[in-house]
């Protein structure tokens, strides 16, 4: 008799579980690279009944291995019926092409990432030398010192809404940004915050020019007449 009572109550707090715990509204933040609607299937593909209590289980202190640009995603319930996701992507420096692929690494020059077209916000580099790139391992660039270097220009580009169709290193690291036919030398990194905000008000006048614009030596106190363009 106590088998079949407990029993019968299992049934009932299991029913009351995927029921009244049943997810209809995720609200998702902290995704750049994959909208809300790709987040919600990927976080309810993972548990079964759309369950809130499950997903909060599954999704607590997990670390996510198998999405790329993905680190980690945090859920959090607002309610029986609604979990918060908060995503927290890896930190990607840019790409490069290797046979035909574009290959993405983080701040640490790993490759995280091999993809057949290039994605949108992610800087393409060039000027690095290479032979080889393999999944999960860093680019044999020699000096590691580059991919900071790199992470900084992606940052100050996204903080300062420049979008640059490539950067270039040359041999002595040396930075190229490049919009159409028209090349920015930025040189170091020496005053790189004030060259990028002085350079967020001249790129949208660079459309359709030809030639070299010179920031190598814009400092703190520079004015735009210490900035000059050489056509080609």
């Amino acid at each position: 008799m106590a088998a079949s009572v407990g029993a019968a109550v299992f049934i009932i707090a299991f029913t009351v579980l995927l029921v009244y715990f049943k997810v209809d509204t995720v609200d998702v933040s902290g995704n750049t690279q994959y909208t809300d609607d790709e987040i919600r299937e990927m976080v309810l593909s993972r548990v079964p009944a759309d369950n809130s209590i499950l997903l909060y289980i599954y999704y607590h202190n997990r670390s996510i291995t198998d999405i790329p640009f993905i680190e980690k995603m945090d859920v959090r319930i607002v309610s029986p019926s609604e979990v918060a996701v908060q995503v927290y992507e890896k930190a990607i420096a840019g790409y490069v092409k290797y046979l035909g692929r574009y290959m993405y690494f983080d701040r640490d020059g790993i490759i995280v990432e091999s993809a057949t077209e290039p994605l949108p916000q992610i800087p393409y580099v060039t000027g690095l030398k290479f032979d080889e790139c393999v999944m999960y391992e860093p680019l044999p660039v020699g000096s590691s010192d580059v991919f900071a270097k790199i992470l900084s220009i992606t940052q100050l580009l996204e903080k300062y809404e420049i979008e640059a169709d490539r950067i270039y290193f040359d041999e002595n690291s040396d930075i190229t940004l490049y919009f159409g036919n028209a090349r920015v030398m930025i040189g170091s990194l020496d005053y790189i915050d004030e060259k990028m905000m002085g350079l967020k008000e001249i790129v949208p006048k660079l459309a359709g020019l030809s030639g070299v614009l010179h920031m190598e030596d814009f400092k703190a106190d520079s004015n735009a007449s210490m900035i000059t363009f050489e056509k080609d």
